[in-house]
């Protein structure tokens, strides 16, 4: 872990919020994954997903963290899927009371 050089780091690592937002993203996926993997009628070949977090100040700190997930898959069975990895996400379920936290899925392609 690090800073920028402008904030007095020398840019060797992601910074600390960063890192959380990249480790909420991994649990997540991984849980997605996993249900996806234990439901035979659960094709899925691409999957992506994109967090976009707001930054509030004073104290400096996300006010608001919002996942988006497309993929190749039926809307409903995907928000199924979905359901099932937010429930089993220990940093989704550890940060969604302390910050305001969404999920939404769409279609790619």
């Amino acid at each position: 872990m690090d800073r920028p050089e402008e904030k007095c780091g020398n840019n060797l690592g992601p910074m600390g919020g960063e890192a959380m937002l990249a480790s909420l993203g991994g649990c997540f996926m991984s849980n997605l994954r996993a249900a996806i993997a234990a439901r035979e009628d659960a094709a899925v070949d691409e999957i992506e997903l994109k967090i976009t977090a707001t930054l509030a100040e004073h104290p400096q700190r996300f006010s608001a963290i919002h996942m988006r997930i497309t993929a190749d898959a039926d809307a409903t069975k995907l928000q199924k899927l979905v359901t099932i990895a937010e429930r089993s996400c220990i940093a989704a379920n550890t940060l969604r009371g302390a910050v305001e936290l969404s999920v939404s899925v769409g279609r790619s392609g």
